[in-house]
């Protein structure tokens, strides 16, 4: 390519996308951008194998505000994300999230509700009959509780957000390439240029590491460590013959969640540590479905015990295995190399305020919206985990 970028962002997906959108749109960053995105398909993308989450119900208040701040872009979508007259027209099924306690953990959930509405989020505490005469298909055994987002928490189709995105950011003059980062090139303190698998070297100004599973990866051609990693997730899809009013996104004290998705159902867990190694194979495994998944799900909604499994997909995650929090913003002794990685599962939601936010850091040098200075990479160099107890 022979070519000098002012800023060179390494992955295309809803990060790297919402950051070429928010400094070429609204932060109005005068210089030229490029993107470099190994798969233009997106075929395999963390984004287009999400499950499009969006939900204020975290421990961390920086996390409940980046996503009340996506449950508004995305609401809104059509009047930023047009491009000559066309809209995007994202859906956004705001049926909520529920998230279910034992007595175990009932504790917890009262100090993230406080959190929660603490920043104004739309959430309410539900005791065990509360639930079932809001929820009359919910077994309350073994429940002391439950949280319900009533308002901003639901779902949205993340292939069509990436796509929206990515189409406003090129018509905004942001160029798109289909390669791969293999090299950096370093000068001092600082990245001179980037080497692209097929297209030669480029200069850069700054970096943006938007890789989400191969973030940690790509860090480390700059001789940069940062603890993301792959991990797989698997999201099964099934049938259900008694149909359920208006069920939100369930999470059961165990971990296992499920959702409406079209006429069915979709659902997962995340497994067991010692069995979550570091992967980037999407090969499917039902060993999770048939053992802990679907005997979790019919003791929790009864009408699930007569279910018929339809299909199944596997997904990374962008796995910070610090803290499962984003890590945003510039690496302290490379400053021209930025981070936008390190999600792990709640990135879909959070993509238009953290791009927004480490755009701002790009063109300002600070934050000027939302504060993020938390998730910085200086908690990274101290090991200082910021804990985020909400994790899916």
């Amino acid at each position: 390519m022979g070519k000098t970028f002012d800023v060179v962002i390494v992955g295309g997906g809803v990060m790297g996308s919402a950051v070429a959108y928010f400094l070429a749109g609204p932060v109005g960053f005068a210089g030229r951008i490029l993107v470099v995105e190994r798969d233009a398909s997106y075929a395999d993308s963390t984004t287009a194998r999400s499950v499009g989450g969006i939900r204020q119900q975290f421990s961390t208040p920086e996390n409940i505000r980046m996503s009340m701040f996506g449950a508004e872009f995305v609401r809104h979508a059509d009047e930023h994300l047009s491009v000559d007259g066309e809209a995007p027209g994202l859906p956004f099924v705001e049926n909520g999230y529920l998230f279910l306690a034992s007595p175990a953990g009932m504790d917890v959930l009262r100090h993230n509700h406080a959190v929660q509405r603490a920043e104004k989020a739309q959430v309410m505490l539900l005791d065990p009959g509360q639930l079932v005469a809001r929820f009359p298909w919910l077994n309350a055994d073994g429940l002391a509780g439950g949280s319900f987002g009533f308002a901003n928490e639901g779902w949205t189709d993340p292939h069509a957000l990436l796509q929206a995105f990515k189409r406003k950011a090129r018509s905004l003059g942001v160029t798109y390439v289909q390669d791969e980062v293999v090299a950096f090139r370093r000068q001092g303190a600082r990245i001179a240029g980037a080497s692209l698998k097929n297209g030669g070297e480029i200069g850069c100004g700054i970096v943006v590491d938007a890789a989400g599973p191969r973030a940690g990866a790509v860090a480390a051609l700059a001789g940069v460590e940062l603890p993301v990693c792959p991990r797989k997730r698997f999201v099964y899809v099934f049938d259900c013959r008694t149909p359920l009013q208006r069920v939100p996104l369930t999470i059961d004290p165990s971990g296992v969640y499920v959702r409406p998705e079209g006429a069915g159902f979709i659902c997962g867990v995340s497994p067991p540590e010692d069995q979550d190694p570091d992967c980037l194979d999407l090969d499917l495994d039902y060993r999770l479905f048939e053992d802990v998944v679907w005997p979790t799900l019919a003791e929790r909604v009864p009408a699930f015990e007569a279910i018929r499994l339809a299909r199944a997909w596997a997904g990374t995650y962008d796995y910070n295995s610090l803290d499962q929090n984003a890590i945003l913003g510039p690496h302290p002794e490379l400053p021209n190399l930025h981070f936008i990685a390190g999600f792990s599962g709640h990135g879909l939601q959070q993509a238009p305020a953290a791009g927004r936010a480490v755009a701002e850091l790009v063109a300002h040098g600070a934050f000027r919206s939302l504060d993020l200075s938390r998730f910085s990479y200086d908690r990274i160099a101290r090991n200082e985990p910021l804990r985020e107890l909400n994790v899916v």
